[in-house]
């Protein structure tokens, strides 16, 4: 079987993990039960050796449609023939229904016959782990040799044989029948609820009424309300309902370039992230998200063996060692090795991560519900390793490999952190050092001016010293340091969209100068970029050219609404998928490109 583009896939997933089902009727990237668990299919990252969960007519000349039912994350799977036409629904049980760890298929055919073929064929533990199936009657267990590892059972309302430890089935659908088949990780040989012949009626009913009653609590009501519905869905998909922390993407290993070495481990908790994930789903009304980070970052200070010191990231369940390896055993998504789990960036200096995290905990102190004490203790602590550390060299946003460095964004990043500190103070009357406080605000503003400011570029640059500029800089006047139409923005701005700007894309910096950042090869657009661009074009006052590159950038997502990481130059996904980065600053900028149409018109 060849690669699908990675635009092919749409997402499902039930708040604690999710799975990229393709057009093609094949589910190639699952990790189970957790986001960032073991895969159980992985053809994503290995055609042959991956594993993967098809249903598909046996025949080719189908034509093959995807789309989500309205404001939900149940996605259905269209096969259009000139003799028949099947559907695959899709999804994974939530709230109540979610009695464990369970993924749902539905095969239906809206016109028949039409025969079909299944096949169900996990590889436990990134595929380095061997299993036994063992079928009884309509069941199917998958018994991975490692017995802390969860066993899958398979429920399926139509015999299935085992095939060298596969299930494997060939069968038929009349006009108007219907399949049901049950993935569960399970503990015991004890009946489940899934058994229940109206398990897949129930389960499917109060999924698409979950999804469609938290989406209809969305405060958006303008002009793109059907696309930012699916990015914040997408967020939401992402978010931990068992932790309250929130992964940065869906996956991992998916690459930067194709035969590239820049691949990695997005599946775990960004504080940045994170943060500016959070920030976005309170703007559009969402609030539990925002609690349930909040809950999870207090626990992280808690752990911290320095008051208000916080590593960069984490996993999903909070843990701090996420050391970085190569599944050598894997080829990679087409050839792209190595495939790397964990990541070697969790024990970085990242300065930013506190002007993020507190750009977050002012929006939810003003528009959710007052900060804790103790929360604002922990904040305290780390407003004040800020001020003792913000001349720091460090990674950066971009977590670079060359060696660390005197970056623009986080001293940027830094002064955000002081600015929104001071503000919560101020509104809270909270005890704080404001004096000191404001004092080193005042002299990292100083230092962004005096030391980032190129004369030659006219334009501030990635690192003081260099002359290299950094799309990075996008979020000056989006968080508020410099006025969105003061001339060194604008100019800055002008020397951005003609270095890094191709259409609407916008690289993170120049593809030139990628080599500095200590790894080989090149890579794509930034999603989160080019969505930066357009809300600086709207703030600038070019509203009608933010629009177009606005809905430029929307023709750039797939046919779900979803976009990864990057784009190649013709349009073609690269990097982890679905990206939370994208889909947060889609959000950001159709709220403000909409805020500034709307003013124009009155």
């Amino acid at each position: 079987m060849a690669y699908q583009p990675l635009e092919n896939y749409g997402i499902i997933g039930d708040l604690h993990t999710v799975a990229l089902s393709g057009v093609d009727g094949s589910i190639d990237y699952l990790c189970f039960p957790h986001f960032d668990s073991p895969t159980v299919f992985g053809a994503l990252l290995d055609d042959d050796r991956g594993g993967r969960f098809k249903i598909a007519p046996a025949a080719e000349e189908f034509r093959c449609k995807q789309l989500y039912l309205p404001d939900t994350n149940v996605l259905l799977t269209r096969f259009l023939g000139a003799d028949g036409v099947i559907e695959i629904t899709d999804f994974m049980p939530i709230g109540e229904m979610r009695h464990t760890h369970i993924l749902v298929r539905r095969v239906h055919a809206v016109r028949g016959p039409v025969d079909l073929r299944l096949e169900c064929a996990p590889r436990f533990d990134y595929a380095r782990v061997e299993h036994r199936a063992e079928a009884k009657g309509n069941v199917v267990w998958f018994i991975p040799e490692d017995d802390t590892i969860p066993t899958l059972r398979l429920l399926s309302t139509i015999p299935v044989d085992v095939v060298d430890g596969d299930a494997v089935v060939g069968f038929t659908l009349q006009s108007g029948q219907s399949a049901d088949f049950i993935l569960e990780a399970v503990e015991s040989e004890e009946r489940s609820p899934a058994e229940a012949s109206d398990y897949a009626d129930k389960a499917l009913q109060h999924s698409m009424e979950y999804w469609r009653g938290w989406n209809a609590t969305m405060s958006y009501h303008g002009r793109w309300r059907e696309m930012i519905g699916r990015s914040a869905l997408t967020l939401k998909l992402l978010t931990s309902q068992k932790y309250g922390s929130i992964a940065a993407a869906g996956t991992f290993g998916i690459p930067e370039e194709i035969g590239g070495e820049r691949n990695w481990d997005y599946r775990f908790t960004w504080v940045r992230d994170a943060s500016f994930t959070a920030a976005s789903l309170m703007r559009l009304g969402f609030t539990e998200e925002a609690r349930g980070f909040m809950d999870w970052i207090e626990q992280r200070f808690d752990e911290s063996d320095t008051p208000g010191k916080l590593q960069i990231m984490y996993g999903i369940d909070g843990r701090h060692d996420l050391t970085e390896e190569t599944l050598d055993n894997l080829s990679g998504y087409r050839d792209s090795a190595p495939v790397r789990i964990g990541n070697g960036a969790y024990n970085q200096t990242q300065l930013d991560i506190y002007g993020e995290l507190l750009y977050a905990i002012n929006i939810y102190d003003e528009l959710v519900e007052p900060i804790s004490f103790g929360l604002w203790k922990d904040l305290s602590a780390a407003i004040g390793w800020v001020c003792d550390h913000w001349r720091d060299t460090d990674e950066g946003i971009w977590e670079v490999r060359g060696g660390q460095r005197e970056f623009l964004y986080s001293r940027l990043t830094d002064w955000v952190a002081l600015d929104r500190a001071i503000r919560i103070a101020q509104r809270r009357s909270f005890p704080a050092p404001l004096t000191r406080w404001i004092q080193v605000r005042d002299d990292i503003h100083d230092e962004i001016y005096a030391g980032f400011w190129s004369e030659q570029k006219q334009a501030f640059v990635q690192s003081k010293g260099s002359d290299t500029l950094d799309a990075s800089a996008l979020l000056m006047p989006l968080a508020d340091f410099i006025a969105p139409r003061d001339p060194r923005w604008l100019s800055t701005l002008d020397a951005i969209e003609k270095e890094l700007v191709d259409d609407a894309l916008v690289y993170r910096y120049h593809p030139d100068a990628a080599a500095s950042d200590g790894l080989e090869g090149a890579e794509g657009t930034f999603g989160i970029c080019s969505f930066w661009f357009v809300e600086c074009l709207a703030r600038s006052g070019q509203v009608d050219k933010a629009r177009l590159f606005f809905e430029k950038l929307h023709g750039y997502a797939n046919h779900l609404g979803l976009y990864a990481e990057e784009l190649d130059p013709s349009g073609r996904f690269l990097g982890n998928y679905p990206q939370a980065f994208t889909h947060l600053a889609l959000v950001n900028s159709a709220l403000y490109l909409d805020e500034a149409l709307d003013r124009r018109q009155a």
